[in-house]
């Protein structure tokens, strides 16, 4: 019994250490995310301005 209640505990303490190296990991992949879509923002942005710039150009 007491062999069956370690084992359990055991198996409990895997899984929780599965969960939390899962969870980890999605932040991780949610931080980079964030990362890439602020990129992905500060490009457009130049991107827009510049174009902006070029239609105040005065046409000659």
């Amino acid at each position: 019994m007491v062999e069956d209640q370690v084992s359990a505990s055991d198996r409990i303490d895997a899984a929780l250490a599965r969960i939390e190296r899962a969870i980890a990991a999605r932040r991780a992949e949610h931080q980079s995310l964030s990362r890439q879509h602020q990129a992905l923002r500060t490009s457009m942005a130049e991107a827009i301005a510049a174009i902006d710039q070029l239609l105040a150009e005065p046409r000659g």
